[in-house]
């Protein structure tokens, strides 16, 4: 039996709420409101990552990333359409210029997924972002730029790419002296292990930049064994894998979760890296946790976990020149 192509599975995923609901024997909880918040916000789950969801569990911590809801459609004071000011930060050609010595590029507004706490579900990716015939100024722009030494991937999702289009931009940042590291941020090998196929691990493999991948994993179900498969080649290699996942209500804001989710992530060879406090992007203020309860979380955690283990707890402040560690002092005033 041919096994399907990962683009193959992604054009299988479940894009209709009614139906991911029924085959989670869930059919009872579905509301109009969801097709509402699935029109403002595109609805799409891939079946691998649905088939991880616990059948009849209403509140199962997989299903609840992904599931649209009422609570989406309500505004919220402080929750805005572009939280991080990616709009203000955008320096032209896809790339957005926030931190000294190091650009994001804007590869694709495609993701595999799209979690309903998304910080830019309302970005506006037609205006920025690098399309393919667009790759040329922005590399030109980052020619000019001998401050820039590493250029970060991301989207959307830059591992939604095929791997020729990957590979003819891979292979011109190379060509820029100044440019010595990349890195890659996406969520498709955790909710997709299948994209971490043979062509990218040899693009990977084979690139003279100094690469790691940032996957994004909020829960330790979400590590699985075709998890460990894929992403196992890339470590072998040398790519460095480190891990960022946002703290969410009712998801992983509890010690238990998140200590099971750090020693899970080192077991399979990913460090943790940052835990993020929620992004106030407009649609998901149902997932904030307050700060003094972040802290709180984080303090038990370093209590529970080595130092090696323990991710920095940040918050992204528009306009900062860099993430904010999210300080005891901080919570003290509030």
């Amino acid at each position: 039996m041919k096994t399907e192509s990962w683009q193959q599975q992604l054009g299988n995923a479940y894009c209709q709420v009614k139906e991911l609901l029924a085959d989670l024997e869930l059919a009872e909880h579905y509301r109009p409101e969801m097709e509402l918040a699935a029109e403002a916000f595109r609805f799409q789950v891939p079946r691998y990552f649905a088939a991880l969801m616990k059948k009849g569990d209403i509140h199962d911590p997989l299903l609840l990333q992904v599931l649209p809801a009422a609570a989406e459609l309500q505004p919220r004071p402080g929750f805005t359409l572009d939280p991080l000011g990616d709009r203000d930060a955008h320096a032209g050609n896809g790339i957005l210029h926030k931190y000294h010595g190091r650009v994001l590029l804007i590869t694709t507004g495609a993701c595999a997924i799209n979690c309903r706490y998304c910080f830019r579900r309302h970005f506006p990716y037609a205006d920025h972002q690098a399309l393919k015939n667009q790759w040329q100024p922005a590399l030109q722009q980052l020619q000019r730029d001998p401050d820039i030494h590493e250029v970060i991937l991301s989207g959307g999702d830059p591992l939604s790419l095929g791997n020729d289009r990957l590979q003819l931009l891979i292979e011109a940042l190379e060509k820029i002296p100044h440019i010595r590291r990349l890195r890659i941020h996406t969520r498709l090998p955790v909710v997709l292990p299948s994209r971490i196929d043979q062509p990218l691990l040899e693009l990977l493999d084979h690139t003279t930049l100094a690469t790691s991948m940032v996957v994004h994993v909020n829960h330790p179900r979400e590590l699985t064994t075709e998890l460990e498969q894929a992403l196992c080649p890339l470590r072998r290699s040398g790519t460095t894998l480190l891990n960022q996942s946002v703290l969410l209500k009712g998801i992983n804001d509890n010690m238990a979760t998140q200590v099971l989710l750090c020693e899970s992530l080192y077991s399979m060879g990913i460090l943790p890296y940052y835990l993020h406090q929620l992004d106030h992007v407009q649609g998901a203020a149902h997932f904030a946790v307050n700060d003094q309860a972040a802290q709180r979380l984080h303090e038990h955690m370093e209590q529970r976990l080595p130092g090696y283990l323990l991710p920095r707890l940040v918050r992204e402040i528009a306009g900062a020149r860099s993430k904010q560690t999210l300080l005891r002092s901080q919570n003290q005033k509030k």
